[in-house]
């Protein structure tokens, strides 16, 4: 997998926005002092759960792995003109 331009970014928009859609599913509520390991681990099972992204291969779900996931999924959910995608 080759690294995105801006991946430390694109993660952090797309851990925003799955805590969001995970809160407003009514799922799950995070607290401040929950690790971001944790909560990237959790916003890309709910995704995989409710098929909005591919899942890893199985032995592949490394914490790098599914921060390229995510950072996939939230470039593509960006207007084509937003700062992170150029």
């Amino acid at each position: 997998m080759n690294k995105l331009k801006n991946e430390a970014e694109l993660v952090k928009e797309a851990l925003r926005v799955g805590l969001n859609y995970a809160e407003n599913r009514g799922v799950a509520t995070f607290e401040a002092t929950d690790s971001a390991k944790d909560k990237i681990e959790y916003v890309y099972r709910l995704l995989v759960h409710d098929k909005l992204i591919q899942p890893l291969v199985k032995g592949q779900e490394t914490q790098s792995n599914m921060r390229h996931k995510l950072a996939l999924w939230v470039s593509r959910l960006l207007p084509p003109d937003h700062p992170l995608i150029k």
